[in-house]
């Protein structure tokens, strides 16, 4: 699909945050003229409305409403930034959320004290835009006004990238790699760090370094990626490979070529029983990176050993949307206990549930490898802001090749 292209307002000077006249210091013998605060550069002119696109109930995609009167998103805390976005994505966590997956849960972060109010939401979990204001304790010497920026807003923000302006913690910003247009830069970080949250906090891949670092790890090691030609599973391959790490990875037919353009060693076709077969002679796998929903249930009915199976569809939020939070939990419990007694059984690894994690040294690892040319973004199709519904439309159908992204501005 091709992306029409997007009108963005010019906004004119917010004066309570910009004022514009002079300042005087009072002397005993005369009122002098200090020199003028500094003019804002042009991309920190705000109005105090832009357009987004929000949800008021939960439902369908026909829940989406597009609005051009939104109040624009404040900073409240000195380490927050102000981005206006010039390029966003939809993922498989917004069409959830849409229909109201997490919201027990979620809404215990989102609403204030004595504040049940949870709507209007703003979906959207990636960007990539320009920073026009920052708060007074970011110190980060690269995070000037008017730098192209790419970043992720955390789940429980209620605010999030569909609309012309966000507002997000600095540590989930940095410079986006000059190597990216705005389409691609707006398409790695969810994904990415899925995928880096999965295999180095969840998985341990490189050990206490790999976790707590930027340093990655996990050299000869053996990984299996299902779903390699998902957004999360692409990148996972691509990261995986660029540490050294054997991959093999499965995809329908169609995505074979694709995956192993992406540098897996072995790719196999999951609607092939006989392909899926050659699996076992590789086992046992470091790890099994179940990028394609199949969840731990299905770990213990796989024909292949491994030493740990890592899934990032997991039953946590479901369960507490379904029975509330605190039997919801005991919930979870139940049900990891009793799929890792079933795993460990007979498979002999056990089964980790995988999140996204907004993490600082994350974003530096994958900024690291998209500069050395190890990390190439992949994109499924493009849509206009105005055509957001068409984006969460092409998301329901599945079976994507890389990511969908939703354009504000023209580059």
């Amino acid at each position: 699909m091709q992306a029409a292209s997007a009108t963005v307002k010019r906004f004119g000077v917010l004066p309570r945050l910009f004022p514009g006249r002079r300042q005087f210091v009072a002397t005993a013998s005369q009122c002098e003229p200090t020199d003028p605060p500094q003019s804002p550069p042009p991309s920190a002119r705000l109005s105090m409305k832009m357009s987004g696109w929000q949800l008021h109930n939960y439902g369908g995609i026909e829940e989406l409403q597009l609005s051009d009167k939104l109040k624009l998103p404040q900073i409240r805390s000195s380490d927050e930034c102000l981005v206006r976005v010039r390029a966003t994505a939809v993922n498989p966590i917004d069409l959830a959320m849409l229909g109201g997956y997490g919201s027990t849960l979620l809404n215990q972060f989102r609403c204030q004290a004595n504040d049940d109010i949870e709507f209007p939401l703003t979906l959207g979990r990636e960007f990539c835009g320009e920073l026009v204001q920052k708060g007074m304790g970011v110190r980060h010497e690269q995070l000037q006004l008017g730098t192209r920026v790419w970043g992720v807003v955390p789940i429980p923000n209620s605010n999030g990238a569909h609309a012309e302006y966000v507002v997000v913690p600095a540590s989930c910003l940095a410079p986006a790699p000059k190597l990216l247009d705005d389409s691609e830069a707006s398409s790695v970080l969810y994904a990415g760090l899925t995928a880096w949250s999965g295999m180095y906090i969840t998985g341990g891949l490189g050990g206490p370094c790999g976790a707590t670092t930027s340093a990655g790890g996990g050299a000869n090691k053996r990984v299996l990626v299902l779903g390699g030609s998902g957004s999360v599973g692409s990148l996972a391959i691509q990261m995986l490979k660029s540490q050294g790490a054997q991959v093999l990875a499965t995809c329908s037919e169609n995505a074979v070529e694709m995956v192993r353009q992406l540098g897996a060693d072995c790719v196999v076709d999951y609607t092939k029983p006989d392909a899926m077969e050659q699996l076992c002679t590789y086992a046992p796998y470091d790890i099994v990176l179940d990028c394609a929903g199949q969840g731990g249930q299905a770990a213990a009915e796989s024909q292949y050993d491994f030493r740990q199976y890592i899934t990032f569809s997991s039953p946590l939020l479901a369960n507490i949307d379904k029975k509330g939070l605190c039997l919801g939990a005991l919930q979870n419990v139940s049900d990891l206990v009793q799929t890792n007694v079933k795993t460990a059984t007979q498979r002999g690894g056990v089964v980790k549930w995988g999140y996204f994690y907004p993490a600082a040294h994350g974003i530096e690892f994958l900024s690291g490898l998209v500069e050395r040319g190890k990390l190439i973004p992949q994109i499924d199709s493009t849509f206009d802001f105005k055509d957001m519904p068409k984006a969460f439309e092409r998301l329901k159908c599945g079976h994507m090749r890389g990511k969908i992204v939703v354009k504000l501005q023209s580059e």
